[in-house]
């Protein structure tokens, strides 16, 4: 019944919708096409979202779960599998909708050039990061912050505005200690390739 609704929300906003009620359904529409978005439910009869994710993330697909779950480390796990967003039933139709054409909006603004920040290059054509010529593999939470780094070069970020750039619309299940992990994170994956400064009690500027 929700998919059923939700298909006929998006095809009233004028979006063509295809419905896949499995993960093996699933995996052949994403053989057989390429996809703007994708939502994919976390409970599924055979198997779960996580199942199909990996296959959307190879083709750069943005994804939104769709879950009842309401647990950090699921929603964490969801991100390092390369979530755009995360929502919890029951849900507003309206309030996915807006996320949804966030999500378009944003990825389509992300495909325009490629980014050079010190030895790092971005292409955000087809999603891939290249440190000193080698390509690294992010998750999109480590992409999207790289991205944002990308975007204020030689800017002072305080904590609070990276998180807003983050996570937009919901911050209801961040944590400050969100960001310590993934900056760290992405100094561990770009190493000297990049030098990611934190301004003590202030936040962070890359150069």
């Amino acid at each position: 019944m929700i998919a059923s609704g939700l298909k006929y929300a998006l095809e009233t906003e004028g979006y063509e919708v295809s419905h896949a009620t499995d993960v093996h359904s699933a995996k052949n529409e994403i053989s057989g096409g390429a996809f703007s978005l994708a939502i994919l439910d976390m409970q599924l009869p055979d198997g779960t979202g996580f199942d199909i994710s990996g296959s959307l993330k190879d083709k750069g697909t943005p994804v939104i779960f769709l879950t009842v779950v309401d647990d950090e480390s699921k929603i964490v796990k969801a991100f390092d599998e390369g979530a755009d967003d995360y929502v919890v039933k029951p849900f507003r139709v309206r309030e996915l909708l807006a996320r949804v054409k966030r999500s378009l909006e944003k990825n389509k603004g992300e495909t325009s050039k490629r980014i050079t920040l010190g030895q790092v290059e971005v292409d955000t054509e087809a999603g891939k990061v290249y440190a000193k010529g080698n390509l690294v593999e992010l998750t999109a939470l480590e992409y999207r912050l790289l991205l944002i780094f990308a975007s204020n070069k030689g800017i002072l970020l305080t904590r609070n505005q990276i998180l807003d750039k983050i996570w937009d619309m919901d911050e209801n299940f961040v944590e400050d200690n969100t960001l310590t992990v993934y900056i760290k994170r992405l100094r561990e994956k770009l190493g000297d390739a990049i030098n990611i400064e934190t301004i003590r009690g202030m936040g962070y500027r890359v150069d």
